[in-house]
């Protein structure tokens, strides 16, 4: 049987979308397009190629997928793939984990799930969405979330956690046509990256035309001074980070709205915020927002350029995190430098940094609602 090549099935579906209804299609036309590309036989009876873009170009299958599941769906979906005969694997902090046939997907504890490999929309749309959610999602992201390609600031941090390194902020500015290739390109949430591919993706963001780009962070001398500024709370110091870099980017463009992760219950970055017609919104896993996911990727691409300079200052490895290994090697510069210069490479109020000196952590203190910038 012959069946038009993809290109005039395109055209074909195209007519008949707009025609019906030329006012309220074009995002459903698009979605259709992605996820049912491969309907269409070419008339030697080859798979059609890829889906077409808004702008009429074939888009990038996708190699990577997040979604946040429910316990009762991360277990649906581990018996779905030990029926299949999937062999599982030990990954930190996972329920469960599979390898399959040209895909990798990973069930966290958070609920977060990780799929990645060259069969990723395969197995979305045929295990995932068919057995596992009964929602679809994949190929509709214009559709269920239209807010994501309007022009808007996102924002997040890196290094909060971290003994080693300053806190970064970064601030993303952008809309359509950017977060569609930075989506095709698989920018996503920076925790689901591996470094070296954080390092790439930042730079693409930074290239990628009319985007704006800023970032807040400074030096760990400078750091540690101004956390007993600001009172020795860490988040009061991450929402002056988060105002600069805010401020910093809508000097050059202004949209109408924001998304911050939200790190905190207290609107404390708000309050920067010149400017009473912006609306910035924060909520917990905003990341999931393309936009506020390339603030992650350029805020810990940020980090990492510094921890390699500490590194080539200390002349030795600094590990990430705060737990067993940052200890000692905390432990080991200590004795290396003495007190006096920890302070140029740790964060002196984190717990490890004062185990490490054999001093014992003052208590914490507590929160003072009625906190406000002087």
């Amino acid at each position: 049987m012959f069946v038009k090549p993809v290109k005039q099935c395109h055209s074909v579906l195209h007519e008949l979308f707009f025609g019906l209804n030329p006012c309220g299609c074009k995002r459903i036309f698009h979605a259709w397009l992605l996820r049912f590309s491969t309907l269409f036989l070419m008339d030697k009876g080859e798979m059609a190629s890829p889906a077409y873009n808004q702008s009429g170009k074939q888009t990038k299958k996708k190699t990577s997928y997040t979604l946040k599941l429910t316990g009762e769906q991360m277990d649906k979906l581990s018996k779905a793939l030990e029926g299949r005969g999937w062999p599982t694997r030990e990954v930190p902090y996972a329920r469960h984990a599979f390898n399959g046939d040209g895909v990798r997907v990973v069930a966290y504890e958070s609920g977060k799930l990780v799929v990645q490999g060259g069969k990723t929309e395969d197995f979305v749309s045929n295990i995932l969405e068919a057995e596992v959610t009964g929602e679809f999602l994949l190929g509709y992201e214009e559709v269920n979330n239209p807010e994501w390609f309007d022009p808007h600031a996102g924002l997040d941090e890196s290094g909060k956690g971290d003994l080693f390194g300053p806190v970064v902020s970064a601030c993303v500015v952008a809309d359509g046509d950017m977060v569609r290739k930075w989506m095709e390109a698989g920018i996503r949430d920076s925790k689901t990256i591996t470094d070296g591919a954080i390092v790439k993706m930042a730079k693409q963001i930074k290239e990628t035309q009319g985007v704006v780009v800023k970032t807040a962070y400074s030096g760990m001398p400078k750091y540690n001074e101004l956390y007993d500024k600001f009172g020795q709370n860490l988040n009061k110091l991450l929402a002056w980070l988060h105002g600069r870099a805010l401020l910093d980017a809508l000097e050059v463009r202004q949209p109408k709205w924001g998304l911050l992760d939200q790190f905190s219950k207290q609107p404390l970055v708000q309050q920067y915020v010149k400017d009473s017609s912006f609306d910035l919104q924060m909520r917990t896993k905003a990341e999931e927002d393309p936009v506020v996911a390339a603030a992650s990727i350029i805020a810990r691409a940020t980090w990492l350029e510094q921890m390699k300079k500490l590194e080539e200052l200390s002349g030795r490895t600094l590990p990430k995190g705060s737990g067993a290994q940052a200890k000692q090697a905390a432990r080991e510069l200590f004795k290396q430098l003495g007190e006096e210069r920890m302070g140029e490479f740790c964060k002196l109020h984190f717990k490890t940094a004062y185990e490490a000196m054999g001093k014992t952590p003052p208590a914490k203190k507590a929160w003072n609602p009625n906190w406000r910038r002087k």
